[in-house]
């Protein structure tokens, strides 16, 4: 039994995250002056990040309430946002390829990060995991190279409680599995049974919910083509989208990326994002965070990421301790939940690729 499974019953104590805790230290052990520079000081930078990070937290945005006034938290987060497109993408643009499996050293590639993409292992046509690092994060980008794989898998105890990631790859019989949309925290009990939005899954509604904020419906369509857009159920359903989740910010569209001010507003921490490019080949982006020398990934980052590795449309999806990533019925990121423990929490969706 994998330990995700065996930890599934402790229940989360909401104790400071780990790296908020230690900068409150090192605040202190400054002294008052310096934590009061780097506060309330000209370099605006820290504040930013500290501002941002919390802010998108679920029960630890008292970190940036207990230093800043609520006039300044909205100055902050209006200089830090994304800003998307406003358009839907347009699946025509996609042409989903079959591509051979090239494994040759003679094949010229147009860049290193299209031969990590291209270049398959000879003993895996679905799919292939590539290991990546940058400033601050360290991470992993699945290739889906057969998008009809890729589906939306919803927790079975829907509209209650969530399920571990782990344990919903191993029922879906998914040989990968990453976390998806956002979901409803009613009372921070780290439920995870409530989907914001609207998911759809094998062409059917299954939740219908009003949702206001970045981003929209993120799903595929019976061509197997990434659907980005802001949308009601039904224009999603008229646009033939087979299996879809909702979150957001949408990061690129139509192979425009959405403008970000600042870090984007989101801060840094454990990210997960989707994408897909023009050739049809879907990418899984799981990011790590919450340490010292690996705090996570921004916006910026997850943008960076994606334009890199050629996707054409792509979604930031719920992050934090939601991040996960399932292999062959194994977690192989690191997600650290708020009290350091190595471990995600029950979620209400995710994407899978099935065997």
């Amino acid at each position: 039994m994998n330990t995700e499974t065996k930890e599934q019953n402790t229940k989360p104590k909401h104790k400071f995250l780990k790296k908020f805790v230690i900068i409150i230290l090192i605040l202190f052990v400054l002294g008052g002056g310096s934590g009061l520079f780097l506060l309330y000081g000209p370099w605006p930078v820290f504040r930013e990040w500290l501002i941002t990070t919390a802010m998108t937290t679920m029960t630890h945005q008292y970190f940036a309430t207990w230093f800043y006034s609520e006039e300044t938290i909205n100055e902050v987060l209006d200089n830090n946002r994304v800003i998307e497109t406003g358009e839907i993408s347009n699946p025509e643009e996609v042409e989903v390829q079959k591509t051979e499996v090239n494994v040759s050293n003679l094949f010229v590639y147009e860049n290193e990060y299209e031969r990590q993409i291209l270049e398959r292992d000879s003993d895996n046509d679905l799919y292939k995991v590539i290991d990546i690092s940058g400033k601050g994060y360290t991470g992993h980008l699945v290739v889906v190279y057969d998008p009809s794989k890729v589906e939306v898998v919803t927790t079975k105890y829907l509209g209650s409680s969530g399920q571990y990631l782990v344990n919903m790859a191993i029922d879906n019989d998914a040989v990968v599995a990453i976390n998806g949309g956002g979901f409803y925290d009613p009372n921070y009990n780290s439920s995870g049974g409530i989907p914001q939005g609207i998911v759809i899954k094998d062409g059917k509604v299954v939740t219908n919910r009003t949702y206001t904020k970045t981003g929209g419906i993120i799903g595929f369509t019976n061509e197997n083509k990434l659907v980005l857009g802001k949308m009601t159920a039904k224009q999603a359903l008229a646009m033939g989208i087979r299996d879809a989740v909702t979150f957001g910010p949408f990061l690129i569209v139509n192979g425009t990326p959405s403008f970000i001010k600042g870090n984007g507003g989101w801060g840094t921490a454990p990210r997960t994002a989707i994408g897909q490019r023009k050739d049809g080949i879907v990418l899984f982006l799981v990011i790590d965070g919450r340490t010292i020398t690996r705090p996570g990934a921004d916006m910026v980052d997850l943008t960076e990421i994606m334009t890199n590795y050629g996707a054409y449309n792509a979604a930031n999806l719920d992050g934090g301790t939601s991040c996960g990533l399932v292999v062959d019925g194994k977690l192989i990121n690191d997600p650290i939940n708020s009290d350091g423990q190595h471990m995600t929490r029950p979620i209400a969706t995710g994407f899978i690729v099935k065997k």
